[in-house]
């Protein structure tokens, strides 16, 4: 059923497919790792149906890994290099029957088998009704973790033949930087969607702003799927005037609420590239989205195999590739298969402005707070760099605005708290102006992103 996917990739033969570590694989290439996989799994006895954690680095080996195992028919559970009570976390939530480590680039042989991948049989038993789904209908899964609010996991499981239906035919090829790792919906995607256009995808070891902006010189890379936060520090680094980015055509930036002030800042800073907003999750996938502008917040969602609602200020979707559910926590899906994103919004005729969470809403006496309409304000100021906003107990109000901010440059604490409190009064009502204000030390990358946020 997934067949087509590589016989498509057959045909866009010497065209470059993956840069890692520095040398650029083509299409022949990746399939023929792919095909070493194949021999490998063969080996080791990997059947359809299995559930097989893949952890490494997102490179070529790990690409054609997940290839391979997509094509075998295995349920795959997509992992970076993890510490060890996490990966055990997610190997007992995912029931995982087979743990595999890759190993190097190509060529790099060692471990117990070719090029160094390390496979182990767990002793577990994978008995899911969700994996009895997936091996009735004979098809290739996926299991993807997301962050709970309650600090514990949840996994995701999605059909592989539906995630990749959403592929159609080959367009124009581009190169495109691999920001996010494959243990991600955001990665997932730019991976699928790269390789059935005949594109190329960068992928890097480190994520800095320097060695991403010199990557896009290096390889002439066309599109930028990254952060906000990341395109905060960016613009912060300065990294953009050191290195040459006309190759750039488009940024897109998901996975948290953009701050207006960093939108208008990058609009100024890099002419001539179109901004858009993304919108998925780990639950239904990465939705069609059409900007307004550039400098703009406001969106339209949907498209072929989407549809959306909104109850009471919140976002439902419905999607053609939707999980078959979490392997550890119930639903959230209506009758009609629309699912409960938990995202507050606010409409503009067909554009949509996607607001926080509702469980990151802050409540104060009653008045409600949205944590990114503070952090924009925060952000005007040019002593900070990042800024993250909550709720904290009162005794009095129920809940007050703290902020914890990351500053450019040293400063007093008790004179950043002062500045902060007279910017955000003279640009806010008085119950959303912060309370409390802590000066982070830490190198902070949102950390309601880290706790809160799961995908996209």
């Amino acid at each position: 059923m997934t067949a087509w996917f590589l016989e498509r990739m057959h045909g866009f033969g010497s065209a470059d497919a993956i840069v890692f570590d520095g040398r650029t694989y083509s299409y022949a290439e990746l399939l023929e790792s792919t095909a070493q996989w194949q021999e490998f799994l063969d080996e080791k006895g990997v059947r359809a149906g299995q559930v097989v954690a893949l952890e490494g680095p997102s490179g070529i080996e790990s690409c054609a890994g997940l290839l391979a195992l997509v094509a075998r028919g295995a349920i795959v559970v997509p992992m970076t290099p993890l510490p060890d009570a996490k990966r055990t976390e997610f190997h007992e939530i995912a029931e995982v029957e087979i743990a595999v480590t890759v190993g190097g680039a190509p060529g790099k042989d060692g471990g117990d088998g070719r090029d160094g991948h390390l496979l182990r049989h767990t002793g577990r038993t994978a008995d899911h009704e969700l994996y009895g789904e997936l091996r009735t209908a004979r098809t290739p899964g996926l299991v993807l973790f997301s962050s709970g609010t309650t600090g514990r996991s949840k996994a995701t499981v999605l059909d592989m033949t539906k995630v990749l239906g959403r592929y159609g035919e080959a367009r124009r090829p581009l190169r495109t930087l691999g920001f996010l790792n494959l243990d991600h919906i955001g990665g997932i995607n730019t991976l699928l969607h790269t390789l059935s256009q005949g594109g190329t995808l960068v992928t890097l070891a480190d994520r800095t702003p320097d060695t991403v902006c010199a990557a896009v010189a290096a390889h002439r890379i066309e599109v930028l799927p990254t952060t906000p936060t990341f395109l905060n520090m960016l613009l912060i680094s300065g990294a953009h005037r050191e290195h040459d980015l006309s190759s750039l055509r488009l940024v897109t930036y998901g996975t948290e609420p953009m701050p207006l002030g960093v939108l208008q800042r990058l609009d100024a800073a890099l002419p001539g590239v179109r901004l858009k907003q993304t919108y998925g999750l780990s639950e239904l996938g990465i939705l069609p989205t059409r900007s307004r502008d550039n400098d703009s917040l406001w969106v339209k969602l949907g498209g072929e195999g989407f549809d959306y609602r909104i109850r009471d200020g919140i976002l439902w979707i419905r999607s053609d590739m939707a999980m078959l559910g979490y392997l550890n926590a119930p639903a959230p899906f209506d009758d009609e298969g629309y699912f409960n994103t938990q995202d507050a919004v606010e409409t503009d005729g067909d554009y949509v402005r996607i607001l926080g969470r509702k469980s990151e809403i802050i409540n104060v006496a009653g008045e409600k707070v949205y944590p990114s309409e503070v952090e924009d304000v925060l952000l005007e100021m040019d002593l900070i760099a990042d800024a993250t906003v909550s709720g904290r107990h009162s005794h009095v109000t129920g809940q007050v605005v703290q902020a914890t901010v990351k500053l450019t440059r040293p400063a007093d604490p008790r004179e950043v708290a002062r500045r902060v409190r007279e910017h955000c009064g003279a640009r806010l009502q008085p119950y959303k102006v912060p309370l409390l204000v802590q000066v982070s030390q830490d190198d902070q990358h949102s950390e309601r992103f880290k706790k809160i946020r799961s995908a996209a």
